[in-house]
Parts: structure tokens; C-alpha cells; sequence
């Protein structure tokens, strides 16, 4: 049981502190109904998509590194345990969803599933959320690209495999650690690397594309397990390979540093601090576009050498993927042929 802790909300005038032991960290659950768009808009050329969708915010996976963490101040909730534990469910995603397919406007552009938060954390297992939207991408045979940490999206391989028959689909898998105690230590809440690893297996033995997704490296801490997650991740049937480094925006800095000083011996997370700094010319982030998913110096380009190796060792260098083009409007469930269609 942990208990609360959040960073200083930068959206409060003041900070409040406990003068006693903070009360536990219980989970709530937050429903909410929505008029506007279900898909945020990404405008960075760091990431290769263009919209994406999140059926939660917040999550229980509770990993250090989330750089979804700040958002949740937005709602004026902290960036620490209340972000692990006061999730918002989007009740009405699918309906919404739906709308937007249904518009002329609507290109086909692909849906990227967790952008920020897992769409497949356990809440999903009740609400069922990021199915109804899954279903609604099918019926207009709509491109869709899904991130998650969990096991629980082998409930759904029936439906995932009629959409990689009707449209593009890859599932990534993040797998940051092969050693499950450090992995706790991390991301107390995801399912351990060999559950993931395992409903790769079960995708793939369907016909789902599947992919690996090293995520984040962290520097000092994860990069000597790239080559035994790559390889894994390519028994287990994945195709194709990326990794993203480490990022620490505003309060995730210190929530990270914290957790790795609390869980690791004091040499080793010292050690961990001092290869960020390095990696990040000083600091412990880095937000101009272009560069917050890449790190300078020979240490850096020796783990890019390190994963490239392994990578192309594995057969899994088919590379990271570019933002799609738009594909034109996609169909409509029941559509016929009108007399001037071309």
C-alpha cells in the first residue's frame, strides 16, 4: 500500500503538506460523457502519427517515466500517485469515435491507441472502452496502431485479427527490462515482461502484426537487456523493433528519480542520474522537437549501435515507420456504390 505523494501542483498558488503520514493511496474512478473530439491532434515530428486516442487518463501501471504524468494536473489532480490512482474513463469514446468516421472530412488517417495512457490497463477489463472504439475503426476499415504494457489485450484478439484482415494494424508491445524484480521497482502496476511477451505469442499465432517497443531506455539501468528483449520479442513473433530514450518533463523528474532512489542501491541510482545528465548535455530533459527522443554523446551512440546490432541479429530492422499519409475517406458500414461514385 503506498501512500499519497504528488510533486507541488504548478497550477496551485500553494502547496499543501501532510504534518502527519499521508493517508493511502486509494483508487478512484472518475466517469465523464464528452460533446467534442475523442482524437487529439499531434503536432510533433518526433512521433510518427497524427491522431490519437485515449479511452483513460491516468493509469494503474503507475510506471516512474509516464510522460503522460503532467497532463494530469490539467485536471487538477497531481502528477504522482493521484495520476496512478484517480483515473477519468471516457464513457462515451466510442460514440464519439463514431461520429468522427462518419464526417466527409474524415481522411482515414490512422488511430494511434495509448498515446498517453494504456489503453488496456485493467479498467478496461469492466468498461470495455478501447473495444467499442476498436469496433467502431473496423466497421469503417479504419488504420489503427496500439501501445500497451498489458495482458488483457488477448481478450480481444478475435476482434484484432478481423482488422489486420480489413486495414493496417500493429500492436507494440513496450518491453523496457527482462528481469521482473527491476521491472516492479519501475512499473509496479504492468504485468511483468514475460506476460507481455506471452500475449505477443498469442497475437501473433492469430495473425496480428506485432512489434517491440524498448521503451523507454534508461540509461544505466535497462540498455544491457536490449539484446535478450529483442530477441524475445522476435521468438515471440514481433516483426519489427523500436525504442524510444527516457523522458522526464516537468514533476516526472523528480517522481522518477524518487522511485529509482527508493527501490535501487543509493551507487546505482546515483549512477542512473548521472548517465540522464549525460545523454542530455546536463540536464534531465530535453523538449525541443527533433531531439527529445534522442541523446548526444558516445555514450548515446553507443547504445544506438547496441540496439541497431541486435535489432538487425534478430530480424526485426525493418525500421521505425513514418507518419502515414492520409488514405482517403474510409468506407461506411453498409455503404453501396452511388451512381456518380467513381
Amino acid at each position: 500500500m503506498r501512500t499519497v505523494d504528488n510533486p507541488p501542483q504548478r497550477f496551485h498558488s500553494c502547496y499543501v503538506e501532510w504534518l502527519e503520514e499521508p493517508p493511502p493511496a486509494k483508487l478512484r474512478v472518475h466517469e465523464e460523457t464528452t460533446t467534442r473530439t475523442i482524437l487529439a491532434k499531434n503536432d510533433s515530428p518526433d512521433i510518427p502519427f497524427t491522431y490519437s486516442l485515449n479511452p483513460y487518463r491516468g493509469c494503474t501501471h503507475a510506471c516512474a517515466y509516464c510522460y503522460a504524468r503532467p497532463s494530469h494536473e490539467y485536471l487538477d489532480f497531481g502528477a504522482g500517485t493521484d495520476f496512478d490512482t484517480q483515473v477519468v474513463v471516457k464513457l462515451n469514446a466510442a460514440e464519439i469515435l463514431r461520429k468522427t468516421l462518419e464526417k466527409r472530412s474524415w481522411e482515414g488517417d490512422l488511430i494511434a491507441f495509448s498515446g498517453d495512457t494504456d489503453c488496456y490497463q485493467p479498467l478496461e477489463s469492466h468498461y470495455g472502452i478501447t473495444r467499442a472504439c476498436l469496433e467502431v475503426c473496423r466497421d469503417y476499415e479504419n488504420p489503427v496502431g496500439i501501445v500497451t504494457k498489458s495482458h488483457l489485450i488477448t481478450r480481444d484478439v478475435d476482434l484484432l485479427a478481423e482488422l489486420a484482415e480489413r486495414c493496417d494494424l500493429t500492436v507494440y508491445f513496450s518491453i523496457a527490462f527482462d528481469d521482473p524484480v527491476t521491472s516492479r521497482v519501475i512499473e509496479p502496476g504492468a504485468p511483468r515482461p514475460s506476460k507481455r511477451l506471452e500475449a505477443m505469442k498469442t497475437l501473433a499465432d492469430a495473425g496480428v502484426p506485432v512489434a517491440v517497443l524498448f521503451a523507454p531506455i534508461i540509461p544505466g539501468l535497462n540498455e544491457e537487456a536490449i539484446p535478450r528483449v529483442l530477441e524475445a520479442a522476435a521468438e515471440a513473433g514481433a516483426t519489427e523493433a523500436s525504442r524510444i530514450l527516457l523522458r522526464l518533463p516537468g514533476p516526472v523528474a523528480e517522481i522518477f528519480l524518487k522511485r529509482v532512489q527508493a527501490g535501487l542501491p543509493p551507487e546505482r541510482a546515483a549512477r542512473i542520474e548521472s548517465r540522464i545528465r549525460e545523454l542530455r548535455g546536463g540536464g534531465l530533459n530535453e523538449t525541443r522537437f527533433g531531439k527529445r527522443f534522442q541523446g548526444i554523446g558516445p555514450y548515446w551512440q553507443a547504445i544506438e549501435q547496441l540496439f541497431e546490432l541486435h535489432r538487425t541479429k534478430a530480424g526485426l530492422n525493418r525500421g521505425r515507420r513514418t507518419k502515414p499519409e492520409p488514405r482517403g475517406r474510409r468506407p461506411r458500414p453498409g455503404d453501396q456504390l452511388g451512381l456518380f461514385d467513381g
